[in-house]
């Protein structure tokens, strides 16, 4: 029950009990399709089991720092986990110029939607420009090689590809990428970064960072 703003108690709105049973069951749905257990599931968000069981069950209202560490914890947003529907992203992501001089000398431009499992980038390299930076962080990576050739190093291996060569690797293996040829490389390079916990190792909290 709420309180009016003169403190007298005020009657529920006839769909409080529907939105707090929908929420409820939307936190369920969201753990079980993680495959989190409620113990493993509560130790993300800092929560006891016994309390996730409550807000699954209707007994308990989330706060909203509790609905943001669950919605990351579930690798969705608070909207999905309110039932708030989200117009879909545009499907189609034109060509344009690559912005030179960014991400420490990388140049890229997003090939893909936003907000998806999977970030898609087209990316220029120049030569010399972070040759001896190794990134570990969880994920996987694809690349392809458009034009030019680079030099990939995974783990204590060195790969040489050229144009329309691609990689695809776990990105928790230690990992480098470096341009051979004198015009830097141009490639498409696809990652999960976003998905995962250790996304902001590489992202930066925005766009700046990428690899």
């Amino acid at each position: 029950m709420t309180t009016s703003s003169t403190g007298a108690p005020a009657a529920d709105g006839p769909n409080d009990d529907q939105e707090v049973a929908g929420l409820a069951a939307r936190l369920r749905e969201h753990r079980l399709s993680s495959r989190l257990t409620l113990e493993v599931a509560a130790a993300r968000v800092g929560l006891s089991p016994a309390y996730l069981s409550r807000l699954e069950t209707g007994r308990r209202q989330p706060s909203l720092p509790v609905l943001l560490g669950l919605a990351r914890a579930y690798g969705t947003s608070v909207s999905g986990l309110l039932g708030e529907t989200m117009a879909e992203p545009d499907p189609i992501v034109r060509g344009g110029v690559i912005e030179p001089g960014r991400a420490g000398g990388w140049g890229y431009r997003r090939a893909g939607a936003p907000g998806r499992a999977m970030q898609a980038l087209h990316v220029h390299v120049p030569q010399g420009v972070q040759d001896s930076v190794v990134r570990v962080h969880p994920g996987e990576e694809w690349i392809h090689v458009l034009k030019g050739a680079l030099r990939v190093t995974l783990g204590d291996r060195v790969h040489h590809l050229e144009a329309g060569d691609s990689a695809h690797y776990d990105s928790l293996t230690p990992h480098c990428l470096a341009a051979e040829s004198d015009g830097g490389v141009e490639l498409l390079f696809i990652h999960t970064l976003l998905q995962s916990p250790g996304g902001e190792l590489c992202l930066g909290g925005g766009p700046s960072a990428v690899h």
